[in-house]
């Protein structure tokens, strides 16, 4: 048995030298494990002596079995050890070989990177840059190079800004890119953008390592290009560069000073913006077709301005292609020749316009609608028609004769002329018969222009031989949409609501509604008295909000409500459809009841919206004003809520107020003693209002939009809008410009020192409780349409 044990312990002590051999190869360390060889070998040797003697019985003394067993053990765990051992190392050699090919990687990137990589100590002292970095700033070797710092390689302008950078980098930051001018070895300077960043160790900053970019050549380029642009910019061409599909991406000042249209609004959107409609789709059919094989065309186009006025153009289109001859973009130069149609257009002045008047005629106003009943159905643009006809007008012509009839239509159209918009085609159709085509207008705008149009005729008087007239107007709106097949059935629409609105009493506006509001045609005002009472008893009335923006960079929020109704089917019906009818048959006070009473309720429900806001405006109708009780159903309702007076603003029309004044003014006084504010509608629509002003306790003056609208290019509505401006502020009263529809109206009035401004150009109506629900943007109102309640 003790031979047995002798013979594996000797095996094992040999196995053991045999794989420390085998480990120095693997480890690389020679003097350990060939010590720990020669001494296995050697013991190895020792128990083979001992091993033989037992067996040949040359032994001087007994082997203790006990002992052999111990030295077998401990053969047995150096066998062991170094197995197990072995892998170990292995792995160790193996990640080792990885490390070192992956810094061999990284050297190689580094040294071929086109941009200096450097690397510095806590000190800032450079120890260590890639090639590029050797060649631009010298090498980084030996013991006085590496003293070099890295703030020395700016220039002395950069270096207190580079060092605060520095600090940066060595609280654990990481910078850039920032750009300075760096220093070569040779003491010539470069461009650079540098970034930054710590090295970490053991999560302590280190040093620190960055990027360094020569940008001389971008800068190059970069100077280039600026000398290119303003060569373009200073162009008295056109020019305009636009995408594979016509997406315009860069216009000229010139495309501003041609086409009205500024920078902004016309890039990202297509060519086509300019489009009039008046051109041939095979012209631009044949552009298209010549452009995308490269080749040049050339022609022109008769284009339409921001304003709706039209120009030609004479364009010249090619494509501009990259390195590989590919077309990546087409560029457009154009020429106003505007000028040069003007002759013809003069000759052919007397074909399309009124020979009395000077206004467009039938014939050209019908060829006008045609062409908007044809590019709705392409760009879905919101267009209206008006046919007015003048009333009592046969009376002039009978009792002074056709002379005065010719000499009052005459007059009459220079007033109409002036109440249109810019834009806007006016026409006499025949006898005492206008019409007008209003272009890109919405249907509640194209009723405040009807409205505008009604009102001057009213307010106009005819002299004739010592004798005052006056006449009245009834008007038929009808939207151009695309319901309408044709020309005819278009005037016929507009020519069956003029007749209505003279049916219903004369001097009125009827709108034609189609049949988007309801099931069946609806005529005469009576209907509306019982569609009024069915969405007061079904709770389809609503309110909208519409924002008063401060125009003295003032944070302050204000928002007007306005009453709209839902038809049985959910549509939505302007104010301006139902709200006459209310107040012709009494029906107001019931419609401003519910109105204070649910803003009231909505606003004491939502106090953060509240909190917000300076100042809510509520309408209140004439007939409200003088109606008894009505003063103490407001202080109840405002009691209940809860609402602080000084949040409620209170508008009455200029009319209104002036009509009633004993009554309004008490009106007024009571509720300013519970804090409420209050703002005086369309000031401004009756000149002798101004004797009435200082009687009445109102807080702001609501310009009359018919000043505002036209402001930019009339002197006379500006001079008004800076008349009743100044005298507001003289009272210790604030200013509100209605119908502000752009930037420009915007402007003007904060130079003429308006304080506020309300229009499309600020923010069209969105339901209030809409609103409500977005208490952190109070500002934010979307873009649907405006019709504002009217008292």
């Amino acid at each position: 048995m003790t031979a047995v044990i002798l013979g594996i312990s000797t095996a094992l002590q040999f196995i053991a030298a045999f794989l420390s051999v085998r480990l120095i190869s693997i480890t690389g360390k020679w003097a350990a494990w060939t010590l720990f060889a020669v001494v296995m070998t050697l013991m190895g040797v020792r128990r083979s002596i001992t091993l033989y003697r037992t067996i040949t019985g040359d032994m001087a003394y007994s082997t203790d079995l006990a002992a052999e067993l111990v030295a077998l053990a401990i053969s047995v765990l150096m066998v062991s050890a170094v197995l197990l051992i072995a892998p170990i190392f292995r792995k160790i050699q193996s990640t080792n070989e990885e490390l070192q090919s992956s810094e061999e990687k990284y050297r190689e990137v580094v040294n071929f990177l086109p941009q200096i990589i450097y690397e510095a100590d806590m000190q800032g002292n450079l120890v260590f840059t890639n090639p590029v970095g050797n060649k631009t700033f010298g090498e980084i070797s030996g013991q006085e190079n590496t003293k070099m710092n890295i703030i020395d390689l700016v220039i002395p302008e950069n270096r207190e800004r580079g060092k605060k950078n520095i600090e940066k980098v060595f609280q654990g930051k990481t910078i850039g890119p920032n750009e300075y001018t760096m220093i070569r070895k040779d003491g010539s300077t470069f461009p650079a953008l540098v970034y930054s960043g710590p090295i970490m160790n053991a999560g302590v900053v280190a040093g620190m390592r960055g990027l360094i970019i020569d940008i001389t050549e971008y800068r190059q380029m970069e100077e280039e290009l600026r000398k290119l642009s303003r060569g373009v910019e200073a162009s008295s061409s056109v020019m305009i560069i636009t995408d594979l599909k016509g997406i315009m991406e860069y216009v000229n000042p010139r495309f501003t000073e041609v086409t009205g249209y500024t920078r902004e609004e016309a890039t990202g959107r297509s060519a086509s913006l300019i489009q009039s409609g008046e051109t041939p789709e095979s012209t631009y059919i044949e552009m298209w077709k010549t452009i995308i094989t490269g080749e040049v065309w050339k022609g022109e186009f008769h284009n339409r301005k921001k304003d709706g006025s039209l120009y030609w153009d004479r364009v010249s289109i090619s494509g501009v292609k990259d390195a590989a001859g590919e077309i990546t973009h087409f560029i457009s130069v154009q020429e106003d020749v505007t000028h040069e149609y003007e002759l013809s257009e003069k000759l052919s002045y007397q074909a399309s316009h009124d020979s009395l008047t000077g206004l467009v005629n039938r014939h050209e106003f019908e060829r006008r609608a045609e062409r908007l009943l044809a590019s709705i159905r392409q760009d879905k643009t919101e267009h209206a028609l008006c046919f007015m006809d003048l009333d009592q007008f046969k009376i002039i012509n009978d009792t002074c004769g056709h002379a005065a009839g010719d000499e009052m239509l005459r007059q009459l159209s220079m007033v109409l002329q002036h109440a249109v918009r810019k834009r806007d085609t006016l026409a006499r159709l025949g006898g005492d018969e206008f019409g007008v085509l209003m272009e890109h207008c919405s249907p509640d705008h194209a009723h405040r222009v009807a409205s505008t149009l009604q009102k001057a005729v009213q307010d106009y008087q005819f002299s004739w031989e010592g004798r005052v007239f006056k006449v009245g107007v009834s008007i038929g709106l009808v939207a151009i949409t695309e319901a309408f097949p044709n020309l005819t059935e278009l005037l016929k629409q507009a020519d069956a609501a003029c007749y209505m609105a003279k049916d219903l009493g004369r001097n009125r506006i009827q709108v034609y509604h189609g049949e988007t509001l309801s099931p069946t045609r609806r005529h005469g005002e009576m209907q509306w008295v019982t569609r009024i009472y069915q969405a007061l008893e079904q709770q389809r009335l609503c309110l909208f909000a519409q924002t008063i923006e401060p125009l003295d960079n003032r944070h302050d929020k204000h928002y007007e409500l306005l009453l709209w109704m839902k038809d049985e089917d959910g549509l939505l019906i302007p104010p301006d459809a139902f709200l006459p009818a209310a107040e012709r048959y009494n029906l107001i006070e019931r419609l401003d009841a519910w109105v204070i009473e649910k803003a009231f309720s909505l606003l004491a429900a939502n106090p953060v919206f509240l909190a917000q806001i300076h100042f809510i405006s509520i309408n209140l109708s004439g007939h409200s004003l003088t109606k008894h009780g009505f003063l103490d159903f407001i202080t109840a309702e405002l009691d209940k809520s809860g609402i602080d007076g000084k949040k409620i603003c209170f508008e009455i029309t200029e009319t209104a107020a002036i009509s009633n004044l004993s009554t309004a003014n008490k009106f007024l006084s009571a509720l300013k003693e519970l804090g409420c504010q209050f703002a005086l509608d369309d000031f401004g629509s009756g000149l002798s209002s101004f004797a009435y002003l200082k009687r009445l306790p109102v807080d702001y003056l609501k310009i009359d939009g018919m000043f505002v609208k036209d402001i930019v290019e009339d002197p006379i509505d500006r001079a008004m809008v800076k008349s009743i401006n100044e005298i507001g502020h003289v009272m210790g009263m604030q200013t509100i410009a209605e119908f502000v529809e752009n930037d420009e109206i915007k402007g003007m009035l904060r130079e003429i020192g308006v304080n506020y401004a309300q229009g499309y150009g600020i923010g069209r109506p969105q339901p209030f409780e809409e609103l409500l629900s977005r208490a952190e943007n109070v500002t934010d109102i979307s873009d649907r349409k405006r019709v504002k309640r009217k008292s």
